[in-house]
């Protein structure tokens, strides 16, 4: 695979690649990160040099279940740079205002109403999957046994 660095262009097909060896004497140029021909240099995420960790503190996650929500504290996070894809902005001020109809309850009582919501949800799931198989359907997972 050729090495070129962001200020290089492609050198025309059928010709050498390598740039001849510098000459004694003369003076080298630092060396710059070097991308892969086929490379966006508009995507971000996809180079090298963007791979930084994020270690988040006091993270807080905000559950919301029919018309309560409640805050579950988990600490601290790390946050591998190969899975950050997206960085921006808070606006601090809007992030505290709840949303007109959700009242603040006790987490406990939100953990529950949220794990009752999920199994009703896979139990339609599961349902919809059997009505799906009389009809000749597979569905999304063909190789597992319904219940």
């Amino acid at each position: 695979m050729e090495q070129l660095s962001l200020h290089d262009t492609p050198p025309p097909p059928g010709q050498n690649a390598h740039p001849p060896p510098p000459q004694p004497g003369s003076q080298q140029l630092p060396h710059l990160p070097q991308l892969p021909p086929q490379m966006f240099t508009t995507a971000a995420q996809l180079l090298d040099l963007t791979d930084t960790n994020l270690v988040l503190q006091d993270t807080v996650e905000r559950i919301f279940v029919q018309s309560l929500y409640a805050d579950n504290p988990h600490g601290v996070f790390i946050v591998r740079g190969e899975n950050v894809l997206l960085l921006g902005e808070i606006d601090l001020d809007k992030e505290d205002e709840i949303p007109a109809p959700y009242q603040k309850a006790p987490l406990d009582q939100v953990l529950a109403l949220q794990k009752k919501e999920k199994e009703e949800r896979k139990r339609g799931d599961k349902s919809r999957q059997r009505k799906f198989l009389e009809l000749g359907f597979e569905g999304d997972n063909p190789g597992e046994a319904l219940l």
